[in-house]
């Protein structure tokens, strides 16, 4: 019935500009976007004894748009850029990953923000936000000895409707 198309809601990627609307109202609509994708969870996912516990089908088929509502709802701040593209804040940013169906989380921000400083604590938070929502999470050092986190449904649900054990 309703898809993400209908209500023109984008969870911040970290890509984006800086958010328009006041916190409170921002905050709110991702609040209402999760409570569906929770909704969707209970639906879609009645064969797992904790069907709000596992990524549903919908959030394996859009996972960048499910990682980043998730970071939101999480409270983590995405990083943005203005219209030239370049970037204006420091935070997360939510981008295809090195392996099909996975997302890189990696925490970003202008020259001298800092971020690099804090990406450390900042990752961990990330991390911790996703397994608890049933992501399996990985963190790596890229090049310059950045931190990132590759992000990915469990195994048990890659290869299709996994058994529970």
């Amino acid at each position: 019935m309703g898809t993400e198309e209908s209500n023109g809601f984008e969870p911040a990627t970290g890509e984006g500009p800086p958010p328009s609307e006041p916190a409170a109202t921002r905050a709110a609509t991702v609040r209402t976007a999760f409570e569906g994708l929770l909704q969707i969870r209970r639906l879609t996912g009645s064969g797992h004894p904790d069907p709000v516990a596992v990524p549903a089908p919908w959030e394996r088929n859009r996972p960048i748009r499910a990682i980043a509502l998730a970071l939101e709802r999480s409270g983590a701040t995405p990083s943005a850029v203005d219209a030239s593209g370049r970037r204006v804040s420091a935070g997360y940013r939510v981008s295809s990953g090195e392996s099909p169906g996975s997302v890189r989380v990696e925490w970003i921000g202008p020259p001298g923000s800092g971020a690099a400083h804090g990406e450390e604590e900042a990752l961990a938070g990330c991390a911790s936000a996703l397994r608890d929502l049933g992501w399996t999470v990985l963190l790596y050092r890229g090049p310059r000895r950045r931190r990132y986190l590759e992000v990915e449904p469990p195994s048990e649900l890659s290869g299709g409707h996994g058994r529970p054990s």
